[in-house]
């Protein structure tokens, strides 16, 4: 998909011409839910609203997204200016914009739907632009799930099928946006780090209120994004349930940022423009505010080392952010809608003693808390995660978390009631997370330490000690690393041993 503000002309003239038209131009969002309406309040607010045009989804309100409580407390002018922006005059009549009008008055569209509807919404505006031949048109999204597809039962990110889509998001409240005095950041990723910093530069003008920066890294970004959704149930689930061991949070929230940073590394490494990624840039990465070109690290493969991370999209601070609030537990207004879900789920298990008996029941207790299931990214993004799991090769130890969440939700008789006693009880919770990141050749010797009376732990250890015996040790797939599930075993090791069993 060519997704560029220029065309393929050499005329200088030409572009300097662009270039001035791209200063001066409009920003469409289509389909307005509570974000991007949050954000156009935030524009009409601050008096920028006039580079910003709306486009409701059909036979949708424009503030259809809010509560009655919510409107309320909106100054209705600031309302009847967004009104404005989702209008214009035809034959002296006002007509609601669709999504044609932004895709002839606008040079940059961001398709704000959710999972459900942003793949239909891509191809259609991709061929409104065509037949509008307004190619030079860029087209963004800010989906926080995995797209599936159902003919072929596969799952992925929809920025990796569709490399040159730009991707748009950032921490936000949306109570909090409609604050006249609070500040907030962003990031818009394009894989063309110019188009990424005329987009940025663009979208900064929405409001001086939201600084938005530009990355390259759009696959990484809705990884993230997605990865985030889902640790945010979790993290809902920990406040609620052990506010009264708060000893267990600082562990569990740094693990789940660690974890979507991991995850998206491993993503990262499987990008097909990977390479040209870095080395066919205008300009050098460090115009964008990233300190390095790139940040790599390596794993040893069994006696040779192989380059396996690339974290140099942890420069994008509004995403890091992003996690790192959507975990948090807000001093005043309502955290995300999934960290709220994760406290639905705990007040479920407290209620009846046990995990979710399937998925429906835990929508219902959601529902039950005032959440719209539809509006869950974090669950949609779970549901499919094994297929992508296994579509990314996502190490075990790099996904402990979700992997526990899975199974409290989607497991089996015998995998929800192990996971309930991790997951209700704090040091069998301390140590899953501690002992679920150790890659499992690691695991192999702690094990072996605690059964040294045992003659394959000791043969394994003394192997260990020969240097030119070692790797046979590490990558023997026999012994020890072929364990079975104890009776006496304790909830986390079982759990452990039920996640990493090849299904």
């Amino acid at each position: 998909m060519q997704n560029s503000f220029f065309d393929n002309s050499l005329d200088k003239k030409s572009i300097k011409q662009r270039i001035r038209q791209l200063n001066q131009g409009k920003i469409g969002f289509y389909s307005i839910g509570l974000y991007p309406g949050s954000l156009a309040y935030n524009s009409a607010m601050q008096n920028t609203e006039k580079s910003l045009l709306l486009a409701p989804r059909p036979r949708r309100e424009l503030m259809g997204a809010f509560s009655v409580e919510a409107i309320k407390g909106m100054d209705p002018k600031h309302v009847a200016k967004m009104h404005r922006m989702a209008c214009h005059s035809e034959k002296n009549q006002l007509v609601t914009n669709d999504l044609e009008y932004l895709m002839l008055k606008c040079d940059l569209v961001i398709l704000t739907a959710n999972s459900k509807y942003i793949e239909q919404d891509l191809a259609e505006a991709c061929n409104i632009r065509k037949q509008l031949n307004r190619n030079n048109v860029v087209l963004g999204c800010l989906a926080g799930s995995y797209s599936h597809d159902d003919e072929k039962n596969e799952s992925y990110v929809l920025c990796e099928k569709n490399p040159n889509l730009a991707f748009f998001s950032g921490f936000h409240r949306h109570g909090a946006l409609r604050d006249p005095l609070d500040s907030f950041t962003a990031n818009f990723c394009h894989p063309n780090a110019l188009i990424a910093l005329i987009g940025a530069h663009m979208l900064n003008k929405l409001s001086p209120n939201i600084q938005v920066s530009p990355g390259i890294h759009n696959v990484e970004a809705q990884y993230i994004k997605a990865a985030k959704n889902m640790a945010s149930i979790f993290a809902g689930f920990s406040y609620e349930y052990h506010q009264q061991n708060p000893g267990i949070l600082p562990t569990l929230l740094t693990l789940l940022l660690n974890q979507c940073l991991d995850q998206a590394a491993t993503v990262s490494m499987l990008r097909k423009d990977r390479q040209k990624l870095y080395s066919q840039q205008t300009i050098a990465l460090t115009e964008l505010g990233y300190g390095v070109p790139s940040i790599e690290a390596t794993l040893n493969r069994g006696g040779y080392r192989e380059r396996v991370r690339d974290h140099t999209f942890t420069q994008l601070t509004a995403m890091v952010a992003d996690v790192r609030g959507s975990m948090m537990l807000p001093v005043s207004g309502q955290p995300t809608r999934n960290f709220q879900a994760g406290q639905a789920l705990a007040r479920g298990i407290i209620e009846y003693g046990r995990c979710p008996l399937n998925i429906e029941e835990f929508e219902q207790w959601c529902e039950e808390s005032g959440l719209n299931k539809g509006a869950l990214e974090g669950l949609k993004a779970l549901r499919y995660w094994p297929q992508i799991e296994e579509k990314y090769s996502i190490q075990s130890h790099d996904a402990t978390m979700v992997n526990l969440l899975y199974k409290v939700l989607y497991g089996s008789g015998e995998e929800k009631d192990f996971a309930f006693e991790v997951i209700t009880k704090s040091r069998q919770l301390s140590n899953y997370c501690q002992e679920s990141v150790r890659p499992s050749n690691s695991r192999k010797y702690i094990e072996a330490l605690n059964n040294i009376e045992r003659s394959d732990a000791l043969e394994l250890l003394s192997n260990a000690v020969v240097a030119d015996n070692a790797r046979k040790a590490i990558y023997n797939d026999d012994g020890l690393e072929e364990r079975e599930v104890q009776p006496d075993d304790p909830a986390y090791l079982k759990v452990m041993d039920l996640i990493e069993q090849p299904s």
